[in-house]
This record gives C-alpha cells, sequence and structure tokens, in this order.
C-alpha cells in the first residue's frame, strides 16, 4: 500500500478526506501517526453531531502528545469508528482502511477546493 493513497485529499493539518458520493470518510495520515507515535486514546464526536469546515471534532492522544482533530469538511456525522476506543493501535497500524475517525454526510464539497493533492501533501510533509 502507498504511503499515501492517490484517491484521497489531504490537508496541511495532516487529516485526509475519502469521498463516496455525499459520505467523507475523515482520518489522519500515516505521517501524523508517526509523528504522535504510540496512540494511547482516541475521543471522537457523537453520531448526529454536526461539524463546520475547520472545526475541532476530537483529539488523539500518544505517549508524547495531544492532537487535535479538525473535519475537512461540514456536515453530519452519520458514523465514528468506536472501535479505537478500545484498540487506539489500529490507528497506527492501518489508519487508511481500518484507522478512519469519522463519516460525514457532507452539506458542500467546495470545502474541498483547497485540499492537497497526494503530490501537494507529499512535498508538504517530505520539505520538498
Amino acid at each position: 500500500m502507498a504511503e499515501y493513497p492517490e484517491d484521497l485529499k489531504y490537508l496541511d493539518t495532516h487529516e485526509y478526506v475519502k469521498l463516496d458520493g455525499e459520505i467523507a470518510t475523515i482520518g489522519i495520515t500515516r505521517f501524523a501517526v508517526q509523528q504522535l507515535g504510540d496512540i494511547v486514546f482516541v475521543e471522537l464526536p457523537n453520531v448526529g453531531d454536526e461539524t463546520q469546515k475547520g472545526e475541532r471534532f476530537g483529539t488523539v492522544e500518544s505517549v508524547k502528545a495531544v492532537a487535535e482533530l479538525f473535519s475537512p469538511i461540514g456536515g453530519s456525522i452519520i458514523e465514528c469508528n468506536t472501535t479505537l476506543e478500545d484498540a487506539p493501535d489500529i490507528l497506527s497500524d492501518d489508519p487508511y482502511e481500518s484507522g478512519w475517525l469519522i463519516k460525514v454526510k457532507i452539506r458542500d464539497a467546495s470545502d474541498l477546493d483547497d485540499a492537497l493533492s497526494v503530490e501537494e501533501y507529499q512535498d508538504l510533509v517530505e520539505g520538498h
């Protein structure tokens, strides 16, 4: 599997978005996971909560730091990956598949107009 999947949109705050129609799956990138180190706790919102672009929706705690999670898109939260509450290490093992964080029914796809492509995100994290 690629370090950064091609079919995702990325944010400079290290969240990613996978669009499937009007559903956005949101998580954090492998780079973010590596920077955090051993993840010990994940705090997620509740299903039914509304989120706005740029708004904090949860936190990821590691042995090194607490990282706030920011929504790349506005909408209604329709699913949370509650498996991570009992097994936060899934985030480290597989951030793009089983380690997703929330699913949002999006209001306006143009929220992602300023998201980064995989190439732009790689340039950002690799310091090019």
